[in-house]
């Protein structure tokens, strides 16, 4: 019987996402949308089914409805008995306090996942873009004879300064050493000229983890953090392996992004509207699963020189228009509409957006439920952005609705 039957999953999904701010005003982060279709979350939960992990506890906490509203709709039906992709909230079992970390989520839903008798425990992040099969990280880890083994990837030295928690290993892959973010990362001994950061992917061994994490709460100087506290603890005491990155994507460069700010998160979207994407959304062999309400086909009309509907080198959802507009290396989710002698280019455009005609769009994000007036110029002039919306500093301009809601809307 393959491993991966005896191992659950714990999806960190929690986090306020205060660097995709304000994306993450009315959403949690993994709840944002990707790829026209996709959300953030849907990326790793593809990951685990396509590597055969189906049961999988998703731990939410900052305004999370229409992230639970997605994972009930789109994930939940998983066929076979025992399998699932449960939802936990905050419970507050055996604390009275929000999760204070990324080890203290996990502790705090300590008893969901004893009662599951499983061997192993993966620890997954609910943020991160990248295709990787778990199951090749499971069996390094059971024929290591690991206790806890840590995800890595091939960085060069001078990109991960200051920006990973770097990994120093030995020649058979063991970890004995670890710093948070070092401005002179350790250099690896396997690839030359690179370093070993951590994806912040984890796989326990069941029995070692719960007292791990149990010994953590109690420790009132700890950030229960899996990275500044736990890893750093352990490495010395027990066995942990680091588990070099395999990339089911398929390209030349190994894919993984960190998609926690708006610059990054604005890139990772680009990556996927080349003639060659870097991020491939089309292979039929690790297909990515999300939900969708049902929409007509998209719809593009008007042939007039000066007036004609058009998209190219871009990626446009179900139930959309483009009415006489062009848009060009750009997402459209669905049910938008681009009006008549419209541009919109290298932006993303969330679902249900309306762009008025005569408008031109360049560089932006815009959130879903906006409606742009007539002759809207965004992109163009970014000291008028700024004073209406938020601009990043490399001219990333994010358009969201002008009232807060609590929660985003049911609707799609």
């Amino acid at each position: 019987m393959s491993a991966m039957r005896d191992a659950i999953a714990v999806l960190l999904a929690g986090g306020q996402g205060e660097r995709l701010w304000p994306l993450t005003r009315d959403r949690a982060k993994p709840a944002v949308p990707f790829g026209a279709l996709y959300r953030i979350i849907d990326i790793t939960l593809s990951n685990c089914i396509n590597s055969d992990l189906r049961r999988v506890f998703v731990l939410t906490q900052y305004k999370a409805l229409s992230l639970n509203r997605h994972v009930r709709a789109g994930w939940s039906p998983l066929a076979g008995l025992g399998d699932y992709i449960e939802v936990l909230t905050p419970q507050m079992r055996v604390s009275k306090e929000w999760y204070q970390g990324t080890a203290d989520a996990v502790y705090q839903n300590i008893y969901s996942i004893g009662s599951e008798r499983s061997k192993y425990v993966f620890i997954l992040s609910g943020d991160h873009i990248y295709k990787m099969n778990y199951a090749k990280m499971l069996q390094q880890h059971v024929d290591s004879g690991a206790d806890v083994t840590v995800a890595t990837i091939q960085i060069p030295t001078q990109e991960a300064s200051k920006q990973f928690g770097v990994i120093e290993v030995d020649q058979d892959w063991r970890i004995k050493g670890f710093e948070e973010k070092p401005e002179f990362p350790k250099e690896s001994p396997h690839h030359r000229g690179n370093c070993n950061a951590s994806m912040g992917i984890y796989v326990f061994n069941t029995q070692l983890m719960i007292p791990i994490l149990l010994a953590d709460s109690e420790d009132a100087k700890s950030h229960h953090d899996f990275g500044k506290d736990i890893l750093p603890r352990i490495i010395n005491k027990h066995r942990v392996f680091a588990y070099n990155f395999v990339d089911e994507n398929s390209k030349d460069a190994l894919y993984w992004r960190d998609v926690g700010t708006i610059d990054a998160y604005y890139e990772a979207n680009m990556d996927l509207v080349s003639v060659s994407p870097v991020f491939n959304l089309y292979d039929s062999a690790w297909p990515l699963r999300t939900w969708i309400h049902q929409y007509p086909p998209v719809k593009f009309v008007f042939a007039d020189k000066d007036r004609m509907g058009v998209a190219v080198d871009s990626i446009v959802a179900g139930g959309s228009i483009i009415s006489g507009g062009r848009v060009s290396h750009s997402v459209v989710g669905a049910n938008v509409r681009v009006n008549s002698y419209c541009e919109v280019a290298e932006s993303i455009i969330y679902n249900h957006v309306n762009v008025g005609r005569h408008s031109r769009i360049r560089r932006a994000i815009i959130d879903r439920h906006v409606s742009l007036p007539e002759k809207t110029e965004i992109g163009y002039d970014l000291e008028a952005d700024r004073r209406r919306f938020h601009v990043t500093d490399s001219g990333i301009v994010v358009v969201v609705r002008q009232e807060s809601l609590i929660e985003e809307p049911e609707t799609a």
